[in-house]
């Protein structure tokens, strides 16, 4: 079954790291996503950009708008997202558990929904 693994943390956290702190982290980050690829649990891993570069768009009506950064007002955004292939629900949140930034912010874990399926 596939998990979506999304990774929330409070972006001042971050900076207020040192570079040799950033640095660390990326390279667990990235040894953990080669550990998922080796032992199969990895589908896909992103980062994402900051929240002041996404935009947030409704259709009502037939009319599209869209307003500068994310819609909710909070101290933690999505920061990236681990879909990974795992055997239930409790295989998915050890796999999550071992995400580095986890232990900055929080990992949601969301069943993905195969249309189709039994």
């Amino acid at each position: 079954m596939k998990y979506l693994c999304q990774v929330w943390f409070d972006s001042g956290i971050l900076d207020a790291m040192t570079q040799e702190e950033k640095t660390e982290l990326d390279t667990n980050s990235l040894n953990y996503d080669k550990d998922l690829v080796e032992s199969g649990h990895m589908i896909v891993a992103q980062a994402l950009q900051p929240p002041k570069s996404a935009v947030t768009l409704r259709v009502r009506n037939g009319e599209i708008s869209v307003t500068d950064g994310p819609f909710a007002e909070t101290k933690e955004a999505l920061g990236g997202f681990i879909l990974i292939e795992a055997k239930d629900l409790n295989e998915a949140i050890r796999v999550a558990a071992g995400i580095p930034l986890a232990r900055f912010g929080a990992i949601e874990v969301r069943p993905i929904h195969e249309f189709g399926a039994k």
